[in-house]
């Protein structure tokens, strides 16, 4: 698959603000700094579709792009950021679990940890979620340039580990620097639309 167009169709923080549910959906999730926006602007082709901040923290609602005019690639905030107030961190918590427990067209979230450390206990905690709800099976590694090849292997096996994850799910270990492994994702997106198409046309 290659992104042509790519566009913000809604900033939301409340399910009355989400656009209609008529196109499928692929999230992404991750903690602050995991370099979301900065793999979201590798994924479009585009600079600053997503804002890349220098300080963690600063998606504080849920964005919806509308891509090649087909389906929506949505941002979740950043989870985990310690300068967050508790207030503050479970209204973003409250808003991430409306959107992903009841959003009818979602396909898959992909979670993004960073392949330079063991994923954190909150990293754990979203990917049990995700499998709760039958939306995990995809893992990026961000930041895949900042270690060697041979470390890259033991990264990823720290990971599937870490998260307990099944034999089937994939972790794709990306450099938004580099540009590489994007075009992997870009493929396993393209297989979800294709299985969700064919079957919605089996209904």
């Amino acid at each position: 698959m290659k992104i042509n167009k790519s566009d913000i169709e809604t900033v939301a923080v409340k399910p009355a603000q989400y656009p209609e549910p008529d196109r499928f959906e692929i999230a992404f999730a991750g903690r602050s700094n995991v370099g979301k926006s900065s793999l979201l602007n590798l994924l479009t082709g585009r600079k600053s579709l997503a804002r890349v901040s220098g300080s963690p923290g600063k998606t504080r609602t849920i964005n919806f792009y509308l891509i090649n005019d087909d389906f929506r690639i949505v941002d979740l905030p950043g989870y985990g950021y310690a300068k967050v107030s508790r207030s503050e961190s479970e209204k973003w918590g409250q808003m991430m679990e409306s959107y992903l427990e009841n959003r009818e067209n979602l396909l898959k979230v992909v979670q993004l940890v960073d392949i330079r450390h063991k994923p954190s206990a909150q990293d754990v905690q979203m990917y049990e979620y995700l499998k709760y709800y039958g939306l995990s099976g995809i893992v990026v590694a961000t930041k895949a340039d900042k270690v060697s090849r041979n470390e890259i292997q033991k990264s990823m096996k720290l990971i599937r580990t870490t998260l307990d994850m099944d034999k089937s799910d994939i972790i794709i270990p990306v450099s938004a620097l580099k540009r590489t492994g994007h075009d992997i994702l870009l493929d396993e997106i393209e297989k979800l639309l294709d299985s969700a198409r064919e079957k919605s046309e089996d209904k």
